[in-house]
This record gives C-alpha cells, structure tokens and sequence, in this order.
C-alpha cells in the first residue's frame, strides 16, 4: 500500500494510492455505502462508473447486520458482492448525531441503538477490531466530533480525546497488509486547536489524514480556513481525506487547496429525492415544467442515464413512485461526481487546474 503524488499545479494535486483492492487514483469521490450498500445501486453499475472505492459505516454495520455475521462471511467484501476498496469510518459521527441517547465518556462513547434503544459502548479498541472484522482498506479511529458553536472548554476536550484515542488505535493497529488506518483531526473552527490536534496525529505517523468536524455548524469562510490551514502542516506524502463534504462547489474548493479524498451523501440522496446534478447546477425533476421535456438531464452527458432518457420520462417515474426514478437519477448523479475528479485530475496534470476551475465555477449554478 503506498501513496505517490505525480503532479502539483497549485496547491492541488493528483495521486495514485494503491490498497490491497486495487489502485486508487486522487482526487477521488467516494460513494456512500452506509450499510455495504450504495442505495438503489447493483455494485456492478457502480464498478461501471469507474469507482474503485466505497465507505461503509461502522455504527450501523455493527448494530445490523452485526460482527458474528460479517466474521461469518470473511468481511464485508464476501459479504456485499463488492470487490473493489472499502474504507470505513468509526462511527464517531454517527454517535455524535444522537445527542439525545449518548454519552461521551473517558474511555469511550455510551450510546443507545436507534433500532431497538440496546445499550452499546463504543471504545478506541473496539471500533479497531470491528474494522479489523469489516475487513476494510482503510480504517478510522474513534474520534469526538463537537457540534459548533461550542465552549472553549467543549472543544479543548474534544481533541483531547481524539488525540487520546487516536493513540490508543495506532498502537492496536492491525497487520498493515490488511489495511490502512488515517487519523482524524478536529478542533472546529479554532486555529490553536485544529494545530494542536494536527501536530500532535503526525507525531503518531499515520499512514493518511481526515479532516473531521466540518459542515456541523461554520459558514464557509471558517471551513475553507480550516482547509487551508491544513494544507500547511500536514505531511505533502500522505492523503488528506475530507469527511462528509460533498457540493460540487466545495469538492473543487478544497481539491485546490491540497485535499485527495472525499465523501457525502449528497448525490446518493438527493437523487431518491428527485433532484439531478449538473454543470449549471441542480434540477428538481419534481418540477412541472419537466413533465413533457424529451431532453436528457444534460445533453453533453455520456451517462447511461442521459444517453437513453428524458426528463420527462424520469419525472414521470417520480411522480409513479418507481424504483427506477432513484436507480436512473443515482446513476447520472454519481457520473457526475465521478466526472468532476476526473477533469480536476487531469487539469492537475496538465498544469491548469486553476482555469479548468474558473471556468467550472462561472458556470455552475446559473
């Protein structure tokens, strides 16, 4: 397993990481498989699309199907059907989201199943050796992820922890041919603590870095700060993984400001729910307007979807409430995304990242 950046132009940069399921090439979207599934996706139309890697979520997968099950299966690639990358996070987010029926302790997070109200306890080792189940190409420890705005005081003990844990996970880090293990890095939006917690994950040597806590209450200007202060102090051989960020917008933001990896359920999501991605933004194919339009979502588009369909056929099945609605908008959402890193990466190696950005960014959103 290894990382090799073979261009800059800029700050962005274009890579080739290589897992024990094949090579990666960076930037890379990720699509979102919460319970080893990319919803209303075969994973064969997801291989088709180019995807060499997919995340799953160590919170639901631990409550269902559960451990015995996916050690029964050898993991979570017998499991799935799924033969490409998997990388999994630990759950801390998930865990952070249910305010209400969890509690942050020292050696861990309490937290009740929002399937059957069970009482589970998640710790920096426990989280590991889930993983280390799931078979996963690359592993996150647990981490505390603070809602913003919060307290000096909330914060300072948010990395504490993370930073503690972190540790905790290296040193119980499983046989490196069996996957990697990034660090992940918090402090909201405080330069002092972002710094602190950055510093102090490097010391430990991960083999590649998350950018977590971000999109949980700071307005652009502060998370793009927090990107960019990133891109200053962390090692330049190692990939940066920024978690849960998915605006076309903020990809192509962040990629120039250093970052490889990404994820979000935005295009997964927002497809089920009717709206299509596109070069001049999104459209809600919802809309009546679309009812007797014989275009594709876009013309210029080589999707399967685009090249076989009209809006009007698609919106028509939404309003039927048909399985295919989501199959079909998934499918051009997630070409999308994937056109997008591919573009920037060839912009990077062409040495004109910043004006293949330009002009993506005075087009979108019309």
């Amino acid at each position: 397993m290894s990382f090799r950046i073979l261009k800059f132009s800029g700050d962005a940069r274009a890579g080739l990481l290589t897992l024990p399921h094949g090579e990666v090439k960076t930037p890379v979207f990720m699509p979102v498989g919460t319970s080893a599934t990319v919803k209303a996706m075969l994973p064969r139309d997801i291989h088709d699309l180019g995807y060499k890697i997919i995340l799953a979520n160590t919170y639901h997968l631990y409550l269902r199907p559960g451990l015995n099950v996916l050690k029964k299966f050898g993991g979570l690639h017998g499991f799935s059907g799924w033969h490409g990358n998997i990388l999994t996070d630990s759950g801390g987010f998930q865990v952070f989201s249910l305010s209400d029926i969890r509690t942050i302790k020292e050696e861990g997070i309490e937290f009740k199943s929002h399937l059957d109200g069970s009482l589970h306890f998640f710790t920096p080792s426990s989280v590991i050796e889930a993983q280390d189940i799931f078979g996963s190409d690359i592993r996150m420890p647990l981490d505390v992820c603070p809602a913003l705005p919060c307290s000096d005081e909330v914060l300072k003990d948010s990395v504490d922890k993370t930073i503690k844990w972190a540790r905790i996970s290296k040193d119980i880090e499983p046989d490196k041919k069996k996957g990697l293990l990034f660090g992940i890095i918090q402090g909201g939006i405080s330069k002092a603590e972002r710094e602190r917690c950055c510093k102090e994950l490097i010391k430990l040597d991960f083999p590649g870095y998350a950018i977590g806590g971000l999109a949980v209450g700071e307005n652009l200007n502060e998370r793009l700060e927090v990107i960019l202060l990133l891109n200053e102090i962390l090692p330049q051989n190692k990939p940066r993984y920024l978690m849960g960020m998915g605006k076309p917008e903020d990809i192509i933001d962040a990629i120039s400001r250093g970052v490889d990896m990404f994820d979000c359920v935005l295009p997964t999501r927002n497809a089920r729910n009717g709206q299509a991605f596109t070069r001049k933004g999104e459209l809600n194919l919802k809309n009546a307007c679309f009812s007797t339009d014989d275009n594709p979502i876009e013309s210029e588009c080589e999707c399967y979807t685009c090249r076989n369909f009209t809006k009007g056929y698609i919106r028509h099945l939404i309003k039927a409430r048909e399985i295919l609605a989501s199959q079909l908008l998934t499918i051009h959402n997630l070409f999308f995304y994937n056109t997008i890193c591919k573009e920037a990466r060839l912009s990077i190696l062409k040495g004109d990242f910043h004006e293949w950005r330009r002009r993506f960014l005075k087009n979108f959103d019309k």
